[in-house]
């Protein structure tokens, strides 16, 4: 059990929460949600002890060992895989390191042999023989090829790495587990993975994730950060939702009745405050009122942006023909004789582990690759917007957001241009940030921005969901959902696609496509 008591954590004058008071207890999976900024990666590294509470405090039995998913993805450059996991259990690693280092050893002595004894002990008592085909099982699980097992840490690309960090967190069965967003950069097989080990996990775990089906999927709990204040509700993240709307609800409807009976008295008081008969009354009335308090509703810390996709003129019947698309890259066939028809009322999902494909084919379609072989052609009416999952080279000057969404602009009136801004969250001085200094969740806002002032008409939208927080996610699921045009995507949000499309492409290892007629969870099902 962790067991945080009466904490308060402050930053110089800023209060971020106060008088937290919970109990993790084993068996359970709570998923921390709140807006960004309001402290849910803080409260993780508060509860591994990397952070210190300004007030009360945070303990769990010594006994019990505590896990956290590390985010430096350069720490363990100068290790193996294999290591890097093993050092999930610290003591079991550092064991194994001194039993090595000992029979490394030219001169074995016999003080030598009865620390070796002591050692080979208590890494019998640690499960030590089955390490590191544990770690091995982990490994695959999660996608790692058994060749990448003793490479070195530095000759992995980025998405391994997040792998091996998060395998390093699951080794050996900790007692309590905090992962800090989980399934960033993980492929949907991983992802899934991920979900049943944590289904299966009998002790603590502490997610903070942006993914709203994933915590649905794994989350026996919700802690809401929210108010400066940090809330435990039982259930998963669609029950915590519901259950917040009918709070809401229910203390709107309390403060109606009380304005009612406030009213009621105020009546009393001025119609009969003047009569002596009815004076004492009118007296005890006013004190009743004087009781009477309203329910202070606060606004949410939750800022959601507006998404509105608007159309600048109607699709025609034709929208998109491909025929017998191929493109070869360093000598493999990324597009084998890609074949599809479009209509105008397609949302078409590219899904599967191919994302390198799909960014390729996206890239041909709107001109910015060119096909080895075959064709595509586009409708007349069609107005092509795309949103690049490699976008960074379009901010890499100092203009700020103001200017660079007028140039844009069809309307060149900062009002009408700052309404655009304003939609994604970019009010007063916001609208005056410099590109280059934005972050990856602001960068994706103000390109939404662009692409809503240009009305087009057909979206091409890869992995559009990366860096965004789960109100600007929301904001563009309900977006695309009530889009009137055609809508191309890959992303890793799994609730975005389930209910956003209705046409489900995968391009193979061998770069052929195939449709599958289908619901998304039925795909999914069926890997």
């Amino acid at each position: 059990m962790l067991t945080v008591s009466n904490v308060t954590y402050q930053i110089g004058k800023e209060i971020l929460f106060e008088d937290v008071n919970i109990k993790f207890t084993e068996g359970n999976c709570y998923g921390v949600i709140g807006a960004n900024g309001a402290g849910k990666s803080t409260l993780l590294k508060l509860l591994s002890g990397k952070l210190q509470p300004s007030k009360g405090s945070i303990t769990y039995p010594q006994t019990k060992r505590l896990s956290v998913l590390e985010q430096d993805h350069f720490k363990y450059d100068e290790y193996t895989v294999m290591d890097t996991v093993l050092m999930g259990n610290q003591k079991l690693y550092q064991v194994m390191q001194e039993k090595n280092a000992i029979y490394s050893k030219p001169d074995f002595s016999e003080e030598d042999g009865i620390r070796a004894g002591e050692l080979e002990a208590i890494f019998d008592q640690m499960n030590g023989w089955n390490a590191e085909s544990d770690a091995a099982i982990l490994l695959s699980g999660l996608g790692i090829d058994v060749k990448y097992h003793y490479e070195q840490m530095s000759s992995l690309e980025g998405s391994l790495k997040v792998k091996v960090l998060l395998a390093k967190a699951l080794f050996d069965n900790p007692d309590i587990l905090l992962l800090d967003e989980p399934t960033n950069h993980l492929d949907l097989e991983a992802v899934r993975w991920l979900e049943n080990f944590l289904i299966d996990f009998e002790n603590t775990v502490i997610v903070v994730s942006h993914d709203r089906y994933f915590l649905n999927k794994v989350c026996t709990h919700i802690v809401d950060i929210d108010y400066k204040q940090v809330n435990l509700y039982a259930g998963n993240y669609d029950f915590w939702y519901e259950s917040s709307q009918l709070m809401i609800k229910q203390m709107k409807e309390q403060n109606k009745k009380a304005e009612e009976k406030i009213k009621e008295l105020q009546e009393f008081i001025s119609r009969f405050s003047a009569n002596a008969s009815k004076s004492k009354q009118a007296t005890s009335r006013k004190k009743l009122l004087d009781k009477i308090e309203l329910h202070e509703i606060k606004p949410s810390t939750r800022r959601y942006p507006y998404i509105n996709f608007k159309i600048d003129k109607p699709l025609g019947d034709d929208i998109l023909k491909v025929e017998n698309l191929s493109k070869t890259v360093n000598g493999v066939k990324m597009l084998n004789n890609i074949t599809f028809t479009l209509g105008k009322e397609d949302k078409v999902a590219f899904v599967g582990l191919n994302q390198k494909a799909y960014t390729l084919l996206f890239d041909i379609l709107t001109g910015k690759e060119e096909a080895d072989s075959g064709s595509f052609k586009w409708g007349m009416t069609v107005n092509l917007g795309y949103f690049e999952k490699d976008h960074n080279y379009e901010f890499e000057n100092n203009k700020i957001m103001v200017d660079w969404l007028t140039d844009f602009s069809p309307n060149k009136e900062i009002t009408y241009v700052r309404g655009f801004l304003g939609r994604m969250l970019f009010s007063g001085d916001d609208a005056l940030k410099a590109l280059n200094v934005l972050s990856g969740g602001e960068k994706v806002r103000l390109l939404m921005s662009r692409m809503m002032i240009l009305n087009k008409n057909v979206l091409i939208l890869d992995e559009p969901t990366n860096h965004l927080d789960m109100e600007s996610i929301t904001a563009l699921n309900k977006g695309l959902q009530e889009f009137q045009g055609v809508v191309l995507l890959t992303s890793q949000d799994h609730q975005l696609i389930s209910t956003t499309a209705n046409r489900l492409f995968e391009i193979k290892e061998n770069g052929e496509l195939v449709e599958y007629v289908t619901s998304y969870e039925e795909y999914l099902e069926n890997l």
